[in-house]
């Protein structure tokens, strides 16, 4: 499917999906375990955009979700509460409420605190509620600080020594049932060692609780698998599975893992349009786009790096042109690609924006009032918007 004709029929910004990605992408991760027992929690917050939710659930996935709104989305592309696990720092009363009253898969708890609020919920509903308590086991990652989660630096989870305490007051609230071991070390994690680390601590905490009495149910290895936006090499799927798989056998537990960039990230892309060509330096030029940190904000906020390619280039002689890639945002950070060598460019010439499929529409905001872009489906050789144009009406219908 070309993606001129999208871009000519929807206009630009606008994020394009490919289903069949989605699928492989998907399929990939589940097959690398084989016979092992394992479930996969697709990680809403890489994009939760309604189809493509729709679709992971029609082939197989389950839920992660990191509020009660991304629950409330899983529930309206069909899923049950029992299969969503419920993750997040910083939940509130009205999302434990929520969380408990559904009675999800588990709760994914954050501290000694979150856990009190959670039983107290509970005891007075009446009810037993699943949790998973997410340990920081203090591994590096080893990917952008912006993105790492499992220091003791870092705001997320249970410190392995307060967690060993905490699990030992778990006998005897009655109120509260726990079901796993929870750990998430980081996003877009490049190599399998810290994974593999990851694994081991949680696989082994597993085993001791199991000696102690506790009917663990699966062991959570969270998500962070990375992918390569530049084509350096990334651990490959069945390296990572491997080697979690390796880790969790010795608990004789399934595995639950919450994989959201790796499936999503590579299926999309943001296409634009060159509306403005000017001097930089003496060898580079500005191409300021109509797409920016609004549509794209990885790279304003992590630094990140997306390949951009035009759609089509012209029959010239004329070399390469090094160009800084900019949105129109009034930021001086909106840029989306730095000192980059593309055949020359010019006003209305079209670029697709690639992986953008994770944290490109899930981040997207209305700065500067820019109305949030379509969102476009290709599968078998067809294309449907799953998402329309937002318009200034829109944004002011909730406003006075």
């Amino acid at each position: 499917m070309p993606l001129a004709t999208i871009a000519a029929a929807e206009g630009t910004p606008v994020y394009v999906y490919s289903a069949a990605v989605l699928r492989d992408r998907y399929r990939a991760i589940d097959e690398a375990f084989g016979a092992y027992p394992h479930a996969l929690h697709y990680a809403m917050k890489a994009n939760s955009t309604l189809a493509v939710v729709k679709l992971l659930r029609e082939i197989g996935s389950a839920a992660d979700a990191n509020s009660i709104w991304e629950i409330d989305v899983a529930r309206r592309a069909g899923f049950e509460p029992s299969q969503i696990v419920f993750t997040g720092v910083g939940k509130s009363q009205a999302e434990l409420e929520c969380a408990v009253s559904l009675g999800v898969k588990a709760i994914n708890v954050e501290s000694a605190g979150e856990l009190a609020r959670v039983e107290a919920i509970a005891a007075r509903l009446g009810r037993t509620t699943r949790v998973a308590i997410r340990v920081n086991p203090d591994i590096d990652a080893n990917s952008h600080p912006h993105i790492s989660t499992g220091l003791k630096i870092n705001k997320f989870g249970v410190p392995l020594d307060e967690a060993r305490e905490l699990f030992g007051t778990l006998g005897s609230r009655r109120a509260l049932t726990l079901v796993a071991v929870h750990l998430h070390v980081g996003s877009q994690i490049t190599t399998v060692a810290p994974l593999r680390r990851a694994a081991a601590v949680a696989a082994d905490l597993s085993r001791h609780l199991i000696q102690q009495g506790f009917p663990l149910e699966y062991v959570d290895l969270g998500g962070g698998l990375g992918i390569s936006y530049d084509g350096r090499d990334v651990v490959s799927v069945k390296e990572y599975v491997d080697a979690l798989v390796s880790e969790a056998r010795r608990t004789s537990l399934p595995i639950v893992l919450e994989p959201g960039r790796a499936i999503a990230g590579p299926a999309g892309a943001l296409l634009a349009a060159v509306i403005d060509v000017k001097p930089r330096t003496a060898d580079s030029d500005f191409a300021v786009l109509d797409a920016g940190m609004t549509e794209l904000l990885r790279p304003a906020l992590y630094g990140a790096f997306h390949v951009i390619e035009p759609l089509s280039l012209r029959a010239s002689a004329a070399p390469e042109r090094q160009y800084e890639l900019v949105g129109p945002v009034c930021e001086s950070s909106d840029v989306v690609g730095r000192n980059r060598r593309l055949p020359p460019l010019d006003v209305g010439d079209l670029v697709a924006i690639r992986d953008a499929g994770a944290y490109g529409s899930a981040m997207a905001s209305n700065y500067n009032r820019r109305p949030l872009p379509p969102e476009v489906m290709v599968d078998g050789g067809a294309w449907r918007v799953i998402r329309r144009r937002q318009t200034v009406d829109d944004m002011l219908n909730l406003e006075e």
